[in-house]
């Protein structure tokens, strides 16, 4: 441990050194100062932390002399009258809530549904539902009993009050921090503020402000786990932002008496939160969506709340490191380095809200602010399917940044809607526009955004790669969504990265099947934590029960997987994956995927090395599909569809909530572990070994057997190739892929025979139909394709073509005349 300390001191510049050096000694401070002094907050202290301005005169004239109504009142009369800098404001309610109300009838009743289980003590938070976090103690306010805000109640565990350095929030005895935190985020007040100005019944306001108080007094400064976070309180800090525009703006805030000056505390720990975020940023620390978090609360923070002396030295500092963060942080194809579908969301409503922020006070970084969005928002609009929903990859952690209406997670049409309306690009929607949304764009700086549905988009989203984030995403005109996982491992030290290398998901017309079974927890459970990310809970290869990164602790890896990426090519017809990785070294997983759109999906996998091992591949399958197995055939249905996976050997093994394998099981929500199906087949054996699966679409051409044929051996002995037929109700399907150590380079395979065809392709695909002529002819990175027999199809090309694809049957019918390949017709190739 000491040389892996001196080991990484060596590699620190001097720069982090000086930060490492600064903030370990503020906070030692911070540990001696409240060991030493109890913490309280003084309300007497904001004044010297209001700007000097003639409209705040009044108030700090009421500080001075500790008149506390008073500088509430005056504060908001101030914050009443100011200009609109955030989101919303005073100004814009009427309006607002006129134009929700009236594209959205029920949201009112929804809203009201939310904040009456708030006033209840019931709180649904990450993938809980009605958490009480108020044990016996006193009531605070009428009807209402006071939160323990350092209390699990998953676990039944309460974090330490200590000073924050001083707080082991990953030690599981602290219980989930991740629980604790999320209700202190306090993002709850945003329903409370949607049902206040949706029904303008008081009752939401108060409670707001009760708990505020409440939490005050429970979380005096620098003491307990609330303070140990400086992500947190910047969720927290933006959160109350929020609240300044939702309450402080009620005109009766200058006439009625609110039983405390509830603005004066607000402000005062704001205040000192951003300062703390300031003295502890994660320039190091945590490089990652956690400083991009603080950042964002500082720039946004500091422009919606000028009357605070520190904010214009925030907003310069939350700007700076948004900006420079955007080369850092954003892959050249717009997703996200952490490697994670969920955190990639956080990062695009992060670039929206500093966008939206930056729009409204005319910020010239609005502009590179616009060009980050629409990188994001493009990577964003491939990875989700055509109902808006990305897949589980990589951690979920279940939050969110601007949770109004209860949207799950994985739903992304709210942030395309609002980057769709940012950046003029429609393209980018999905459906009508959200109910958030409009509260996103309320600010008159933005046109009226039109809530109707909109039109079916002309053009669907093609199939494409995000290259260097490594996601490669098959789509096709029927809805499918096949996402391929073949990029690096994580980022930076892959805290959020699962031991998933080349792993897929897949819905089949929107409706997911081949699932992610997601995150599990974090650091509650351990052993949970390392099998929700481990390589056989992912539809992927286990090689000898093996996962293949291995992890070092909740967020650590101590060895990992490198992929290289083969070969992808996309067609109107056909998408082809091939790739590669380490995990197992000195054994090497290669994975073969040919999507064939609306029809079928083959996934190829050889495992590569000596001796004899023990190969699976896993299948984990969304709990809303019936899996029927049948040994080597299973069938899996649901709301009318049929769709089948076969393999050509061995029998296929279902689990559902076993917890002796820890097989079939899923995390829809973080906190949330709910059964579900997985499908294992198993080989065992020397290497090389292979394991197929075919996946049947189409249930008008329905698979039924799939078998291999004799493959020509190579000079070291092994197969060139691996040779597949795949027999179905109207057809027969031979596919060759080429093995051997061409592939990724320019030189191709030896020209090998399947059945009557012969081809130096990478990838062939043939269809004998009626007559057995071939009806369907596809290959990746060949030139030529022959009968046997000399006579019949021959398509001989002077140099390698990319990809080719050609239905004979559709061309017959477009020409009016019968085509037979087998006779003599040649097509043209399409490069």
């Amino acid at each position: 441990m000491m040389r892996g300390r001196v080991k990484r001191l060596a590699q620190m510049d001097a720069a982090e050194i000086r930060w490492r050096v600064r903030t370990g000694g503020r906070a030692m401070m911070d540990r001696v100062t409240t060991g030493l002094i109890t913490p309280t907050w003084k309300r007497e202290h904001l004044r010297r932390s209001l700007v000097a301005l003639p409209e705040l005169s009044a108030a700090r004239e009421a500080l001075a002399r500790f008149d506390w109504r008073t500088a509430h009142t005056e504060l908001a009369r101030y914050l009443s009258s100011q200009p609109q800098r955030f989101v919303l404001g005073p100004g814009s309610k009427s309006r607002v809530v006129n134009s929700i109300l009236g594209a959205f009838p029920g949201s009112a009743s929804h809203a009201v549904a939310g904040a009456d289980r708030i006033l209840d003590g019931r709180y649904d938070l990450l993938g809980y539902r009605g958490l009480r976090f108020a044990p016996a103690g006193p009531a605070i306010g009428s009807g209402s009993r006071r939160v323990d805000w350092h209390f699990d109640p998953v676990n039944q565990r309460r974090a330490p009050r200590v000073a924050w350095p001083s707080v082991r929030f990953l030690d599981p005895s602290c219980g989930d921090h991740k629980i604790i935190w999320e209700l202190n985020r306090h993002q709850h007040w945003l329903t409370l503020g949607r049902a206040f100005w949706l029904t303008g019944e008081q009752k939401y306001r108060d409670r707001c402000v009760i708990e505020l108080l409440d939490w005050l007094d429970a979380n005096p400064p620098l003491l307990g786990i609330n303070w140990a976070s400086m992500l947190e309180l910047a969720f927290r800090t933006l959160s109350w932002t929020w609240a300044i525009s939702l309450f402080a703006g009620d005109e009766r805030d200058a006439r009625q008496d609110d039983g405390a000056p509830w603005l004066v505390d607000l402000l005062l720990a704001l205040d000192l939160q951003l300062t703390h975020i300031e003295n502890h940023l994660s320039s190091y620390f945590s490089p990652n969506t956690h400083l991009l978090g603080e950042a964002l609360a500082l720039y946004v923070c500091g422009t919606a709340v000028p009357a605070l002396t520190a904010s214009a030295r925030r907003v310069e500092t939350g700007r700076r490191i948004l900006l420079a963060e955007v080369s850092r942080q954003i892959g050249s194809d717009g997703g996200h380095l952490e490697r994670s579908t969920h955190y990639h969301r956080y990062v695009l409503d992060f670039y929206l809200l500093a966008l939206i922020v930056a729009r409204i006070n005319r910020d010239p970084a609005a502009a590179e602010f616009e060009r980050a969005v629409s990188r994001l928002a493009s990577a964003a609009r491939l990875l989700a399917d055509d109902r808006g929903r990305v897949p589980h990859i990589g951690d979920d952690d279940g939050g969110m940044l601007t949770p109004i209406t209860g949207r799950p997670p994985d739903d992304l049409r709210d942030s395309l809607a609002i980057a769709a309306t940012l950046l003029e690009r429609p393209e980018l929607s999905i459906g009508g526009v959200p109910e958030e949304a409009c509260w996103l764009l309320a600010h008159e700086t933005f046109e009226q955004v039109d809530a109707t549905p909109a039109p079916a988009a002309s053009a669907r989203v093609p199939s494409g790669a995000l290259e260097e984030t490594g996601y490669y995403i098959s789509r096709s005109a029927a809805a499918d969504h096949l996402v391929i996982d073949g990029g690096p491992h994580g980022y930076q030290n892959g805290g959020h990265a699962h031991a998933d290398a080349l792993s897929l998901t897949f819905s089949v017309h929107g409706l997911p099947l081949f699932i992610d079974p997601g995150t599990g927890c974090y650091t509650s459970d351990a052993g949970l934590r390392d099998r929700f990310r481990s390589t056989a809970l992912h539809n992927t290869v286990t090689v000898d029960g093996r996962p293949s990164s291995v992890t070092n602790g909740p967020f650590h890896w101590s060895q990992v997987a490198n992929s290289r990426v083969l070969r992808w090519q996309t067609s109107a017809a056909f998408d082809y994956f091939d790739g590669e990785h380490d995990g197992y070294r000195p054994i090497t997983h290669r994975r073969r995927i040919l999507a064939f759109h609306g029809d079928l999906l083959i996934v190829a996998d050889t495992v590569d090395g000596s001796g004899t091992h023990e190969t699976a591949i896993h299948w984990h399958i969304d709990p809303a599909w019936s899996a029927h197995v049948q040994g080597r055939r299973t069938t899996l249905r649901r709301d009318g569809h049929d769709i089948s996976l076969t393999v050509p050997e061995g029998t296929v093994e279902a689990f559902t909530a076993d917890r002796d394998s820890g097989l079939g099981w899923h995390s829809p929500a973080y906190g949330r572990v709910e059964p579900a199906t997985t499908l294992r087949v198993v080989r065992r054996g020397p290497l090389p070994v292979s394991i197929v699966t075919v996946i049947g679409l189409n249930p008008r051409n329905e698979v039924r057997d799939v078998s291999r044929m004799p493959a020509p051996a190579a000079a070291d002995g092994r197969p060139a190739a691996a040779l597949l037929t795949i027999r179905r109700a109207s057809s027969i399907d031979y596919l060759l892929l080429a093995g051997g150590s061409t592939a990724g380079t320019d030189t191709l395979p030896p020209v090998t025979r399947i059945g009557d065809l012969e081809t130096d392709a990478r990838m062939l695909f043939y269809r004998l139909s009626s007559g057995r002529s071939v009806s369907r002819l596809a290959f990746v990175d060949g030139s030529i394709v022959r009968s046997t027999s000399g006579r019949g199809l021959r398509l001989e090309m002077p140099a390698a073509i990319p990809h080719y694809f050609s239905d004979f049957n559709l061309a017959s019918r477009k020409a009016g005349r019968r085509t037979d390949p087998q006779a003599g017709d040649h097509n043209t190739c399409v490069a």
